[in-house]
């Protein structure tokens, strides 16, 4: 009976020994657009792990293609986005994707999300993996949830 038992006290021991990770997003909500048929606008922090990152793509289980962009500011007033093909992921520290800022657009929005529902927010890394996490949605000019 210990030459059984043994083996999986050892392997429950080491497995407790190896901390995974700890990539997470938090703080995921999605503003519907003020026009039906527009783009709503995904936000979101992302929490370092370890080492670096390099996020890839973004998604929404709710909309038909997702961009990470960021807000510019231009000279007279004049607002703009520029699209962002990879945003890196700071090891150890936050990365905020929120107003003003990073973002995600979210465009080809089902018709059917509400203010009030919840949907999912995940962001792609180079390796593969994929950091989700569930978004309240709000509505056009609502304030944003605190969280």
């Amino acid at each position: 009976m210990v030459r059984y038992l043994l083996p999986l006290a050892i392997a429950a021991t080491l497995a407790g020994c190896v901390k995974p990770d700890p990539l997470t997003m938090t703080d995921a909500w999605v503003r519907l657009p003020a026009v039906p048929g527009r783009p709503a606008a995904g936000y979101f922090t992302l929490h370092g792990g370890t080492v670096p990152q390099t996020i890839v793509a973004a998604n929404s289980d709710v909309s038909l293609r997702a961009e990470m962009h960021q807000s510019t500011g231009g000279g007279g007033g004049q607002a703009g986005m520029t699209p962002l093909s990879t945003v890196t992921l700071p090891a150890n520290a936050p990365l905020i994707f929120g107003p003003g800022g990073r973002h995600l657009m979210l465009f080809g929005v089902n018709p059917a999300v509400k203010p009030g529902d919840r949907v999912t927010l995940s962001a792609t890394l180079a390796n593969g993996r994929r950091i989700a996490a569930r978004a309240v949605v709000v509505a056009a000019g609502a304030p944003a949830p605190s969280f």
